[in-house]
């Protein structure tokens, strides 16, 4: 086993080798930043319950204020079209 990592390291000269190792560091520091403000974020919505407020809904705003404004409106009136043809609305 020792011998297999031995000659794989050597298919890849030095400077690929620490490429490599960079980039996979980075993914990993930027994986652990990514697990933390998660945790960051759920601490958030734990407060805004906390307060009374509607996480589920809270979730759906943020989720509406990411897209582009002229597409929403074109998925609502299209929303709005479906609903009344089934009698919704």
């Amino acid at each position: 086993m020792a011998d297999d990592a031995t000659a794989h390291s050597d298919v890849l000269n030095a400077t690929a080798q620490g490429q490599l190792k960079s980039i996979i560091e980075r993914v990993e520091r930027l994986e652990q930043e990514k697990s933390e403000i998660a945790e960051q974020i759920k601490e958030v919505f734990a407060e805004a319950k906390g307060n009374g407020f509607d996480v589920k809904v809270l979730r759906k705003v943020i989720r509406i204020r990411k897209q582009d404004r002229a597409k929403r409106q074109e998925e609502e009136a299209i929303l709005d079209l479906y609903l009344s043809a089934i009698g919704e609305i």
